[in-house]
């Protein structure tokens, strides 16, 4: 059996690169289950050189595979090990951007990116077949975007990303990143920003962003779309139509620094009262066959708690290994999980 050996990526954040490896070989193992031809085996840490690596076998990986696996959120470099020797193997991601998308926005409560995208990678894995993930089209909304972590990634994949926030300050905040990155990166786009109505009544403010990675792109009419809309997440059924979306992806609020929700009654901070009103209208917009990955704390929310929640929304909750195992700790306040379910074909 060949194997191999993957190179973790360096993370600002100290905290979460100690559970690092261990995050990526559960990434490993869903990509292993739900999106790769060849069956990956005995995946585990090892010391190469006194280097730490994460190591896997398997014969049947084929060079779609391992494209796939080039998009692994942790993964630096990988090699196939040759005896005592590693030979590198070439990684094409499917980043259409600089990763300063990504990385460059910061302020207080963002997402660690690569967690962003382990969160993405493991719930397009189970709603996507191999070659929509490396070639699309995708759709992806963030009911709870906040300043777009999540968005971005998704733009990185060359897919369409969606969502709504009910922060005004993030909402304005975030439609200015982008139209400036835009415009520093030379890339040519258009923006347009309007009132969302239904029913004679006003729903929120929308920014649209349509853009294309090249000029041969956009000439084509091979154009991307980043929407965000500011208002409440339990509205969005009135902004987005039913089955509208393939994947449904958001970092839910930790009841820690901010409020969950803000409403015409009151400051709610109990983040499982926002996901029992919330959940059923994100479900209602994925369409058949579509997947909803969801992190938050355990501290606020028990995981049987929140799978209920997914499954009286009618998803399939994916609730064996690896996908439990992918809890770890934020900070003394936060102790952060993820969950998948699958909305029915």
């Amino acid at each position: 059996m060949q194997q191999y050996a993957m190179l973790i990526s360096p993370s600002a954040n100290r905290v979460y690169a100690r559970t690092a490896a261990r995050m990526a070989a559960n990434e490993i193992r869903v990509f292993s289950a739900h999106a790769l031809d060849g069956e990956i085996a005995e995946v585990e840490e090892a010391l190469i050189g006194g280097v730490a690596y994460l190591t896997f076998r398997s014969d049947t990986l084929s060079g779609r595979d391992l494209r796939l696996l080039a998009n692994l959120s942790s993964l630096f470099a990988l090699f196939a090990v040759r005896g005592d020797l590693l030979e590198p193997i070439a990684v094409e991601r499917l980043d259409r951007y600089d990763d300063d998308l990504v990385s460059i926005l910061k302020y207080v409560g963002k997402t660690n990116e690569q967690f962003t995208k382990l969160l993405l990678n493991v719930t397009a894995a189970v709603a996507l077949e191999p070659d929509r993930l490396l070639g699309g089209p995708v759709k992806v909304f963030d009911p709870m975007c906040g300043r777009g972590t999540t968005l971005n990634q998704a733009a990185m994949y060359g897919w369409d990303a969606f969502g709504v926030e009910v922060d005004k300050r993030d909402f304005e905040a975030y439609g200015a990143f982008v139209q400036r990155w835009l415009k520093d990166k030379r890339l040519k786009h258009t923006a347009v920003s309007s009132r969302v109505k239904r029913e004679g009544r006003g729903v929120g403010q929308r920014t649209r962003v349509e853009f294309a990675a090249t000029k041969e792109r956009h000439r084509a009419g091979d154009l991307q779309v980043l929407e965000i809309v500011n208002a409440d997440t339990v509205r969005s059924g009135e902004v987005f139509k039913r089955g509208a979306f393939d994947l449904v992806v958001t970092d839910a609020p930790y009841g820690v620094q901010h409020a969950a929700v803000k409403d015409t009654r009151a400051l709610t901070r109990k983040p499982t009262e926002v996901l029992e009103a919330a959940v059923p209208v994100w479900a209602a917009l994925l369409r058949r066959g579509g997947a909803m990955g969801i992190s938050w704390n355990l501290y606020t929310t028990s995981r049987p708690d929140l799978a209920s929640i997914l499954e009286d929304a009618g998803l399939e909750v994916m609730d064996a290994a690896p996908f439990l195992d992918f809890e770890h700790r934020v900070d003394q306040a936060i102790n952060r999980d993820l969950i998948v379910a699958r909305k029915p074909k």
